[in-house]
């Protein structure tokens, strides 16, 4: 019998197989190229660091800003001996958009000093959101269609049409973002010399909402010490992470693990959930770090309704791309 078969015999075949290959939709993965880190947010105790590692944990990031430098460099000390890493630290909030001159110029001082103590831990970056706006209209999040001056990063639109309901919303994001601008600028050098990244975030400060305008905004610094913190939960209810991710590509310097359910009917657009019960599609989230060569920390915020050893295990199925 001649076995060669027809070509439109083999396209249907190879279809076939193809169709079969499909994993939620999408074709299975080609194997992860890079490398993530385990960690959790928290005061880096000898007590906590022995809890965490014995979960399964690589580190973690310091929420105690205020910490001395002497106490940062003892805690780093202990910290490696037992094989953990302080790998970073979240300042948080700042405001400098104040109409206030001298709470700016606190603010500033406030981030210098956690530079330098994020450097005397041992860690690579500090979260900073520079500041925060709101008391005002603003559209729905998922009716942003934001245009923009990428020359100055000033918002021109929020949404099609007229946007004169929102006029208090574009001056008031404009000035934030001169004002975060010239803050931020003054603090490089301290970076710098720290060797410590200035990694900026827009935790629902209504600043920077849509991937293109934030990559704007970390890129016009034009410089290392600038970067940008992606929290994958934070960003739902604007665009999806995987849109994120694919837009900011290297400008990333540290991940957040979170995850959201959006309710268009609820007041806050949704509700934050634990990790992997939420619209997150993680394996494809996986797929674009891989992509944009993102070998880093995964650090879990929230998800306190889970215990460490689940949170543990959780984020090893995250980082294994399931």
């Amino acid at each position: 019998m001649h076995t060669q078969w027809k070509r439109r015999e083999f396209l249907a075949v190879s279809a076939a197989a193809g169709a079969s290959l499909m994993t939620r939709g999408r074709l299975e993965a080609a194997p992860l190229k890079t490398h993530l880190k385990k960690a959790l947010i928290g005061k880096p105790t000898i007590e906590t660091l022995e809890s965490w590692k014995a979960a399964g944990f690589d580190g973690i990031e310091s929420n105690d800003r205020a910490v001395s430098l002497d106490a940062a460099a003892e805690t780093r000390k202990k910290a490696e001996k037992m094989g953990m890493r302080v790998h970073s630290m979240l300042y948080g909030w700042a405001n400098f958009n104040s109409k206030d001159a001298g709470k700016v110029a606190s603010d500033i001082e406030g981030v210098a000093h956690a530079l330098r103590a994020t450097e005397a831990y041992g860690g690579t970056a500090l979260l900073l959101v520079p500041c925060r706006i709101g008391g005002m209209a603003m559209p729905q999040p998922w009716d942003f269609e934001i245009e923009f001056d990428p020359k100055t990063g000033h918002v021109e639109k929020v949404v099609p049409g007229d946007n004169v309901p929102y006029a208090a919303y574009i001056e008031a994001q404009n000035h934030a973002t001169d004002a975060s601008r010239r803050a931020i600028r003054k603090l490089i050098p301290v970076a710098e010399k720290a060797g410590v990244a200035i990694a900026v975030e827009n935790v629902w400060n209504n600043l920077w909402v849509k991937p293109d305008i934030f990559k704007n905004f970390v890129a016009s610094f034009d410089s290392p010490w600038v970067q940008a913190y992606f929290d994958i939960g934070n960003h739902v209810k604007y665009a999806m992470p995987e849109e994120w991710i694919r837009t900011l590509g290297k400008l990333i310097a540290k991940v957040h693990v979170k995850d959201f359910k959006v309710d268009r009917k609820a007041g806050r657009g949704g509700k934050f959930v634990n990790i992997r019960e939420g619209d997150v599609d993680w394996p494809l989230v996986r797929q674009e770090l891989d992509k944009i060569g993102y070998n880093g920390w995964m650090t879990i915020e929230g998800s306190g309704g889970l215990s460490l050893d689940e949170k543990s295990k959780r984020l090893d199925l995250i980082i294994a791309g399931k």
